[in-house]
């Protein structure tokens, strides 16, 4: 039997990195997967765990929180160091140490290793954490699906009933050549008939969830267009029901979009049988859709106008979104990503960070 080892940030984990762990995979019996993170990374060492843990089933993953220095000019001590953080979750072995760095030399050599190094020079995937999160739209294609949700910028179409928002979000995907989310709420009702009842808020939640994270995964790039989302969810509950799930209000909060664009009602009301019922009160609902979103603080531009004057409108607030090197909202409203370098681990780069 042949063990493996293989440590780094996965800062996040990218292309690079699954070549690399994959590589080892096909080689050993027995691979050990060290993710090591710092509490001050810009990404939760648990969240990178479980990425990896989805991504590489057939590796050990585990994750280590011991603030250890990330370079060895930064302590004394630094190889002692690292050799009792591995030592404590790996007390033998392994026979080969797998890295795309120098370092794993002198890591090998300390742990009684061979040392294997996969494309050092990035010719087969020219990628690293830092350049993933300094510009996610340019690398997007070595950027894992799972990983995808976390680095995805979200522009909701919001509004009232028959103001356009499927059209528009329709259009701009083209335009932006990407994916657009369609509303989950739409095909909840065509698939139950009747009038809805406050039990319908949970499932039409929860599947809009469901619909939004499948679509991030599959997006053709960094930005994706949704045709609402769970402040619509909150707003419809409020209105029609007179209260709105805790955790709805919660999960609507942690998911948040980047940009919110508000569809004004002042364009013709266009019946819909089965899916609209209020056309005599969409300045209401405009009302509403608005309070919601300053009561959340969310960027908002509001959509007004004949219908080239609204998507002209659109595609520049969309345009600022994408040019500006966005934040990334982590899953559970945990913080944001933000583009930028960090440090990497043991003697530099951290096997691509």
């Amino acid at each position: 039997m042949t063990s493996g080892l293989i440590l780094g940030k996965f800062l996040p984990p990218h292309a690079g990195h699954l070549h690399l762990v994959r590589t080892a995979l096909d080689e050993v019996d027995h691979l050990t997967v060290l993710v090591c993170s710092l509490a001050s990374e810009p990404i939760p060492g648990q969240l990178r765990a479980s990425w990896m843990r989805e991504l590489v089933p057939g590796a050990a993953v585990i994750q280590i929180t011991d603030e250890n220095p990330s370079f060895p000019h930064e302590h004394p001590d630094f190889w002692n160091i690292w050799m009792q953080s591995i030592r404590r979750v790996l007390p033998e072995g392994p026979d080969l140490v797998y890295t795309s760095e120098h370092y794993g030399d002198e890591l090998a050599r300390r742990l009684n290793a061979r040392h294997r190094m996969i494309d050092p020079a990035r010719r087969k995937f020219p990628v690293s954490g830092s350049l993933v999160r300094s510009d996610p739209d340019r690398y997007w294609e070595f950027i894992p699906p799972p990983v995808r949700p976390s680095f995805v910028a979200k522009v909701v179409l919001t509004g009232s009933e028959s103001t356009g928002k499927t059209t528009l979000a329709q259009r701009l995907a083209a335009h932006f050549r990407t994916s657009w989310i369609p509303e989950y709420g739409r095909r909840y009702v065509e698939e139950h008939p009747g009038p809805l009842a406050a039990s319908d808020i949970d499932p039409i939640a929860r599947g809009q969830m469901a619909s939004e994270e499948q679509g991030f995964r599959e997006a053709t790039r960094a930005v994706v267009m949704l045709d609402t989302d769970l402040v619509s969810t909150e707003v419809y509950a409020e209105h029609y029901f007179g209260s709105c799930p805790d955790w709805v209000r919660e999960a609507a909060r942690d998911r948040l979009g980047h940009l919110y664009l508000l569809t004004e009602p002042d364009v013709p009301w266009v019946p819909d049988p089965g899916q609209r019922d209020r056309a005599d009160r969409r300045d209401e609902m405009d009302r509403l859709f608005g309070s919601a979103l300053t009561a959340q603080r969310a960027a908002v531009v509001r959509i007004r106008g004949a219908w080239d004057h609204r998507f002209a409108t659109a595609v520049s607030a969309v345009e600022r979104v994408v040019s500006q090197g966005w934040p990334y909202r982590l899953p559970g409203g945990r913080g944001v990503i933000h583009s930028g370098t960090a440090p990497g681990s043991p003697g530099g780069s951290s096997c691509r960070q």
